[in-house]
């Protein structure tokens, strides 16, 4: 059987995301291009990709929109079978708890954890019948330790470990596989403003942020077949954070 065709990455858009794209893209991979509201991100990566001589194209559409996104996909299938899906897409709308507004918690729950499922859900058939498949789903430190200020982010990502568990648990046997990659402290736009240098050297024992690049590293290893016996599993890439 040869490589996986197609790859969508949800999110791809963002620091991470992007270098998600590119690392599966490297692979041999067609990869899907995904975003919401920056759409023109994603297309200017997909033209780079192309004038690199890798396959890439861009899509749009909310995640949280089922309809949408199920008529999304249904296009996208047409082309061929999605073997590789990486749900990265996330947000992030932060407030302590008691001052945290529902609004603000169905948004975040909205992404991360219905976006999962209105994602995942349609493309497990076929990859079913493929008898080929990988998902990663992109979890956060905050979902393993917790963090102030991020109780819906934290309970969102928590939420799709124990999803991505049970999902592979139902899809071992046909030959796909169902990962988390849990990033710390990644460098980032955001992440610039919100930690200081002095503040990652105490919270992370290597002393440094994370590159996107580390953690497309791992998740192109995951959707590979070299990765073919690891399934359910959570893995933390944070540099030493407990």
């Amino acid at each position: 059987m040869t490589a996986p065709l197609y790859a969508l990455v949800t999110g791809g858009s963002g620091a991470i995301g992007q270098a998600i794209c590119r690392a599966l893209a490297q692979a041999g991979h067609h990869v899907y291009v995904h975003a919401n509201s920056q759409l023109a991100i994603a297309q200017a990566l997909a033209q780079q990709l192309q004038q690199e001589g890798l396959s890439a194209s861009a899509v749009a559409f909310d995640v949280t929109d089922a309809q949408a996104t199920q008529e999304a996909l249904q296009a996208l299938l047409e082309q061929g079978t999605i073997q590789v899906l990486v749900n990265n897409a996330g947000i992030h709308d932060d407030a302590v708890f008691p001052g945290m507004s529902a609004t603000q918690w169905h948004r975040v729950i909205d992404v991360s954890l219905h976006g999962f499922f209105n994602v995942t859900q349609p493309l497990t058939l076929p990859m079913i019948r493929s008898r080929f498949g990988r998902v990663i789903n992109i979890s956060s430190v905050a979902a393993v330790m917790g963090n102030r200020g991020q109780v819906n982010y934290a309970a969102a990502k928590a939420a799709l470990h124990g999803a991505s568990k049970s999902l592979a648990l139902e899809l071992a046997s046909r030959g796909i596989t169902v990962n988390v990659v849990a990033p710390g402290i990644i460098e980032s736009p955001m992440i610039e403003g919100a930690f200081p240098r002095e503040t990652i050297a105490q919270l992370v024992p290597m002393k440094r942020s994370g590159q996107p690049q580390e953690v497309a590293d791992l998740v192109a290893f995951l959707a590979s077949r070299k990765a073919g016996y690891i399934t359910g599993q959570v893995i933390s890439i944070n540099g030493g954070m407990a």
